[in-house]
């Protein structure tokens, strides 16, 4: 792992998580712990409803979490309710963190690699509905990260678990003098949770 990201995850404090919040957290850990405990395939959906910004950025931290606490078999990847394009603050909020993003296509919805290891697969980045044919169609988890997609998507094929797990959306300060530090420090938050969430999985 990028040394940048790596000092990045040691840096973040789960002390700043709300004790209310571990409650949404702690059926994500259950729903690991079994597949870890069976050797199982662990593929994680994360859900938003235009997959441009919070669904992303938790994509994207996740895996480089189970990379960093050495869980395997764990796949991740994002959907939305309809597809747009990764807004490009979040991506940069990423490198902010020292993740590598590279745009391997231009178009209205780029297709992007984003690495946060020599080692490991690029996680691949672009905007597309949650049961595009890129996604698992069975055996996941659906982890809903806002809460307009978790209202207005009532059921979700394949999904062995669904687990609301909602951020504030960024998108509220584009085009403002915060909006970079916003979608940083939203893209922090995000990995704090994930932090927390695989740092209390158990391997042996």
């Amino acid at each position: 792992m990028y040394k940048q990201i790596n000092d990045v995850i040691e840096s973040l404090d789960l002390n700043s998580i709300p004790q209310d919040r571990y409650k949404s957290l702690d059926p994500m850990i259950d729903f690991i712990q079994n597949k870890v405990n069976k050797g199982a395939i662990i593929n994680l959906n994360f859900i938003c409803t235009h997959n441009s910004r919070r669904s992303h950025l938790s994509q994207v931290w996740a895996q480089a979490m189970a990379t960093y606490y050495k869980i395997n078999n764990v796949h991740c990847y994002s959907g939305g309710t309809e597809a747009t394009a990764l807004f490009p603050s979040a991506a940069e909020a990423l490198e902010c963190s020292g993740f590598q993003i590279q745009e391997l296509s231009k178009s209205n919805n780029p297709i992007y690699s984003i690495k946060f290891s020599d080692t490991y697969p690029s996680v691949i980045g672009f905007s597309k509905t949650f049961d595009d044919s890129f996604n698992p169609s069975e055996a996941f988890a659906a982890i809903m990260t806002c809460s307009s997609a978790d209202k207005g998507c009532p059921f979700i094929a394949g999904a062995e678990v669904r687990l609301p797990i909602t951020f504030e959306d960024p998108k509220a300060f584009d085009g403002t003098q915060l909006q970079k530090e916003k979608y940083l420090e939203r893209s922090l938050q995000i990995a704090t949770n994930l932090k927390y969430v695989f740092s209390n999985l158990k391997t042996t």
